[in-house]
């Protein structure tokens, strides 16, 4: 395997292939390993990794994966490139690309961090007795060029690659809220802007009124509309169209005449013009663990609630609200399989009158859990070969 992130600078023309390199393997492995466990233990806080993580690669590392658990056309080597995901090397390799865990067990000597895992790596297949293992394999470059001993210091999590697709996802994450009960209702509001208003542009000062909870950031919310179970019809929670972000500047106090002043705050990014009655929620805390995709424990099964921005059907990579959240057993992580309902028919090759018959449910797509509430989770259309509709079904993959 190549180095982790450059902690030395060097310079060498792109190599034009590479081939087993098993002497310098250990000898460079140990030193890869050496420069990204001096990180220190902020590394393991930034990058954790659950005990049934760990258990799970512990156990395939010690037997390595059986052949049948690999795609037909499982490359001999893979090099990590920039954009590549976890998601996507264990897609290479197994028939089943969210069981990263057993991607990282099948090279679990070599990488002791899942999320360590950087460009220019080179991942080796090995098959040996019906089992498969992954190993670390070593770009070779076309010359080798003598280093100054100058040091270049760079952060060693910098280029590490991600578990999915973050872009995907990442500015929903505080766009997308789910309350409950209509919190919106209680909310602070805007009740004012500069010279009488009615709508505010990025960086003007809106005028505030309610509890501000001691917050300093917050978004911008209107319309929340209920979110309603496709069977059921219950209302889950309500969704929230996201309006924008803005920065506290001053609390609000009393006139001398005894009069209320409203709070101040700074209209900071805005994706639509904001306006009075707008509501206010404190930006909460975001969790930066990164994304361990895994299959439910246990049986998991519910609909789509609705496609996110008012679209009637949706496809890959946008993304859909779930009738199921945290009591019912949904985590930050899940994959879930997309169905098809199978359409209603007629058996025809009876005699006398045709039969009507419901065709069984085809699988469409799969679904990445990113978000999770109450009773609504949020989650992104991994792949989809048919469009995806409220009310189409999900399971365990």
């Amino acid at each position: 395997m190549s180095s982790p992130p450059p902690l030395v600078a060097c310079t060498h023309r792109p190599a034009r292939g590479w081939r087993d390199a098993t002497p310098v393997l250990a000898a460079t492995a140990g030193l890869a390993l050496a420069g990204v466990l001096a990180a220190g233990s902020a590394l393991a806080a930034t990058y954790p990794i659950t005990p049934q993580q760990r258990a799970t690669a512990q156990q395939v590392a010690e037997a390595g994966v059986p052949l049948s658990d690999l795609v037909p056309n499982a490359p001999d080597s893979h090099t990590v490139k920039p954009g590549d995901t976890l998601w996507d090397i264990s897609g290479l390799f197994l028939k089943q690309p969210w069981r990263w865990p057993e991607l990282w067990g099948m090279n679990l000597s070599q990488i002791r961090n899942p999320h360590l895992i950087y460009p220019g790596q080179v991942l080796v297949l090995e098959k040996l007795n019906g089992r498969a293992r992954l190993r670390m394999g070593q770009a070779i470059p076309d010359e080798t060029v003598k280093l100054s001993p100058r040091i270049r210091s760079q952060p060693v999590d910098s280029a590490a690659i991600a578990s999915i697709p973050l872009n995907l996802i990442g500015p929903f994450l505080n766009q997308g809220v789910v309350l409950n009960d209509d919190q919106l209702a209680n909310a602070a509001r805007i009740v004012a802007a500069q010279e009488g208003r009615v709508l505010m542009s990025r960086g003007e000062t809106a005028y505030v009124r309610g509890d501000l909870g001691g917050a300093r950031s917050f978004a911008l919310f209107r319309e929340a509309k209920p979110l309603l179970d496709p069977t059921t019809r219950e209302v889950l929670g309500y969704e929230a169209a996201f309006v924008g972000t803005a920065e506290f500047v001053r609390a609000e106090g009393t006139s001398t005449s005894g009069l209320p002043v409203p709070a101040t705050v700074v209209l900071s990014s805005l994706r639509q013009e904001a306006g009075v009655g707008d509501r206010l929620v404190p930006v909460p805390t975001r969790d930066y663990s990164p994304y361990m995709p895994h299959a439910p424990a246990a049986p998991m099964q519910g609909q789509v609630v609705s496609i996110y921005g008012e679209a009637l059907s949706a496809g890959q990579n946008q993304i859909v609200a779930i009738n199921r959240g945290q009591r019912d057993g949904m985590e930050r992580g899940h994959v879930l399989a997309l169905w098809r309902a199978g359409a209603r028919a007629q058996d025809r090759t009876v005699e006398g009158k045709p039969q009507p018959i419901q065709l069984p449910d085809e699988r469409s797509g799969l679904l990445f859990v990113f978000r999770v509430f109450d009773r609504v989770s949020y989650a992104l259309i991994v792949s989809a070969t048919e469009p995806v509709k409220s009310g189409d079904r999900f399971s365990q993959p």
